[in-house]
């Protein structure tokens, strides 16, 4: 995967039916992407992020943070986030992500994996505070992560490797028809920072 990250074709569908993924490999060169993946690391304001399960709160271990063009509230897990103004790197990238995309995204969730033991599990972004079927643009820095899809229905599965300063989109009806996850990992000792750059529609 390494030595063909940068040969990707960011307009090939990786998702072999009902919804369109584009992975665009490392659109960063590995001085960018350190750059980029230690100013995130000092300048966000990372919490650790909370949900309500079953009427219990849980805390996790993975911390998150959540930007935007303006307060936007964002819900999920039953609990809502008020969103952070921009910040100069984050704003950099967000027009990086809208030029190869040729999307436009008014909000960011971060997410901040220290190291192979925190992921996500299975699950789809469907909120109702998100643009339906909108574009959301996934930058990764620091530790190459497994990130895999899963069908909802034909349990079908597609994995790939994000690399560091790497550009995936998930848009269409991926959310509807598709599941996705990180892994946890016993191989990966070093943190990971993920963007996801997304369009609010439920304006508050």
């Amino acid at each position: 995967m390494e030595l063909f990250d940068n040969l990707f074709d960011g307009n090939k569908n990786i998702l072999p039916y009902d919804g369109t993924v584009n992975y665009y490999g490392k659109i960063l060169d590995p001085q960018q992407a350190d750059h980029y993946f230690n100013l995130l690391m000092n300048s966000i304001e990372w919490v650790n992020d909370r949900a309500i399960i079953f009427g219990n709160e849980i805390i996790t271990k993975r911390k998150v943070a959540w930007y935007g063009d303006q307060p936007f509230e964002y819900s999920y897990s039953n609990t809502t986030k008020r969103a952070l103004p921009w910040t100069k790197e984050l704003l950099e990238l967000k027009t990086l992500a809208e030029l190869k995309t040729q999307e436009t995204y008014n909000s960011c969730l971060l997410n901040l994996y220290h190291n192979g033991d925190e992921g996500m599990a299975w699950h789809s972004d469907g909120e109702k505070d998100l643009k339906k079927n909108g574009a959301i643009a996934s930058l990764s820095f620091g530790a190459e992560r497994k990130f895999a899809f899963k069908h909802k229905t034909t349990k079908e599965k597609v994995d790939l490797i994000l690399g560091n300063g790497s550009l995936l989109v998930m848009k269409d009806l991926t959310q509807t028809y598709w599941l996705h996850r990180l892994p946890p990992t016993k191989k990966v000792f070093m943190p990971r920072v993920n963007l996801t750059f997304r369009t609010i529609d439920n304006f508050q």
